[in-house]
């Protein structure tokens, strides 16, 4: 199941209050401008900068297009 889209709207970078990109396949939310990932646990978002993973270069490219 996936997150709804209006909630993904609504969603902020905890950090930098930037918008989030949604990963349906990754199940997780990505912050280019932080180069993080955060987790979707059984469609609730963890925004919380201690359970995110940083971006690689490649992988934050693929997001900003």
């Amino acid at each position: 199941m996936a997150l709804k889209p209006a909630l993904t709207e609504i969603l902020a970078c905890p950090l930098c209050k930037g918008k989030l990109k949604y990963d349906q396949a990754g199940q997780q939310l990505i912050c280019t401008f932080d180069r993080l990932a955060y987790p979707v646990r059984d469609n609730i978002p963890v925004l919380l900068a201690d359970e995110a993973r940083e971006l690689t270069l490649e992988e934050t490219e693929q997001w900003r297009s």
